[in-house]
């Protein structure tokens, strides 16, 4: 399975990964983006999705295993991991690590992020709360300038409300460590079958 831990910068999925990586086992492998090549030094949408199926292609290879990767550290939507070509191979299950924006705002400032930016990242944090429950909501956020292989009628276009299912995690008033925690637990639910999982081919 590849578990995918979505969320906005700042709301804390590197360090989520780093807590939650002792507490998963050795049949889970946590890795970012980064892991599979060098990040451009201007990371494209094209390029993050293009390396998502790469992933794609190894969590298929682990599954084969019974192992599991989970991805964390980007800004991956379910959408986008949903349309890579290989996606319709294996189960995927997502889950959003939130921050209210005050939150947000607060740990972006303690990274000295630009100001200039801010506005993007909270935009941006607001559109994944919507993507999470409502695959309709402005899909050009992914569709714009992506990679030509993506497959994205399988939800864009198609009524796939009734199975679109993302978990969400609140991290705000959680510390580094509970947060671990949390997405740990999320993990190991998923893949006992205890939260909302992807099938491969659920959107046939």
């Amino acid at each position: 399975m590849l578990l995918i831990v979505s969320g906005a910068s700042g709301v804390g999925k590197t360090t989520a990964r780093l807590n939650a990586a002792p507490l998963l086992g050795p049949q889970f492998e946590p890795v970012e983006l980064g892991c599979f090549g060098p990040v451009p030094a201007t990371p494209t949408v094209a390029w993050r999705q293009e390396t998502v199926e790469r992933i794609a292609q190894h969590a298929i290879e682990l599954d084969a295993d019974g192992r599991h990767i989970l991805l964390a550290g980007d800004p991956v939507p379910a959408g986008e991991a949903l349309a890579v070509p290989s996606a319709d191979r294996l189960d995927i299950a997502v889950c959003l690590l939130d921050l209210s924006e005050a939150e947000q705002n607060a740990r972006l400032d303690a990274r000295h992020d630009p100001p200039e930016m801010r506005h993007l990242h909270l935009t941006f944090a607001e559109w994944m709360r919507r993507h999470a429950v409502d695959p309709t909501h402005l899909t050009e956020a992914v569709t714009n300038d992506s990679w030509p292989r993506m497959q994205w009628d399988r939800w864009i276009g198609a009524d796939v409300s009734d199975r679109w299912a993302v978990s969400i995690i609140d991290g705000s008033a959680l510390s580094p460590e509970e947060t671990g925690a949390a997405i740990a637990q999320w993990a190991h639910a998923a893949t006992s079958g205890r939260a909302p999982v992807f099938r491969a081919g659920w959107f046939r």
